[in-house]
């Protein structure tokens, strides 16, 4: 993920007067406003192309050629990896997009991912999805609200975090030899702690982004890379939970 001054949003309200206070509170609550926006409609494309390229795969039971193409094709591959792809471009390339181009691109992130996630309506009952979720959104709140009100600093779990995420992904890769129900148990259970703890993380650390004496372009870029992180934390969280608590077809 793309780094921001994080000293500038702490400096800048150091020895301010209250009114200043005020007004930097106002903006630091439409700036986080603003960010758990882009991150809900980026959730409900993803939602809307998941299930609609469900229903566009699957009919009576059967695959479509249509759902051949996505799920037992080699093109599966490519839907797979593209959600990975998109992040990386966002990493590296916010910065130079304009502000509608990003906005733009992170769209078009979360409609591919919900063509990836589509799979999982395969897998799973609708009814444990939708409960799955249900449960992520709350846990995710709570979490993020707790990143966001805390006066503990939590950069210190930083590196514990990020050894966890590349340990989860270093198993996730050999469990695909592998296919061992344990591992894959071990995984989910890891991946839940792991992703919880970057929801409060990275909501403490989008919160220090801020600063006052950003422009509405600047904003907007801090906006949607924040939007991308608690994103991608919701949607681990919820496929871990999903793993662990979802019914099987």
């Amino acid at each position: 993920m793309a780094e921001f001054d994080k000293q500038a949003a702490r400096g800048y309200g150091m020895g301010t007067s209250h009114a200043g206070v005020g007004v930097i509170d106002e903006g630091l609550r439409a700036y986080m406003l603003q960010v758990y926006n882009y991150m809900a409609i980026g959730l409900a494309v993803t939602g809307v192309v998941a299930f609609g390229a469900f229903t566009m795969a699957v009919s009576g039971g059967q695959l479509t050629g249509f759902g051949q193409a996505i799920y037992a094709s080699p093109l599966k591959w490519l839907i797979m990896l593209a959600p990975l792809g998109m992040v990386f471009f966002l990493s590296a390339r916010l910065n130079s997009l304009s502000l509608g181009g990003a906005q733009m691109a992170f769209w078009v992130f979360a409609a591919l991912m919900g063509l990836s996630l589509s799979s999982i309506f395969l897998v799973y009952t609708g009814n444990s999805i939708a409960r799955v979720f249900f449960i992520t959104a709350a846990s995710f709140g709570g979490l993020s609200l707790y990143g966001y009100t805390t006066k503990k600093d939590l950069s210190g779990w930083g590196s514990f975090l990020f050894m966890g995420l590349i340990g989860i992904i270093i198993a996730s890769v050999v469990n695909i030899f592998l296919a061992s129900s344990a591992l894959q148990f071990a995984v989910s259970v890891i991946g839940v702690l792991v992703f919880a703890g970057l929801t409060a993380y990275d909501t403490q650390q989008i919160k220090e982004m801020y600063s006052a004496q950003d422009d509405g372009t600047t904003a907007g870029r801090k906006a949607i890379m924040g939007a991308l992180r608690l994103y991608l934390d919701f949607i681990n969280l919820f496929v871990m939970l999903l793993s662990l608590f979802g019914n099987r077809e």
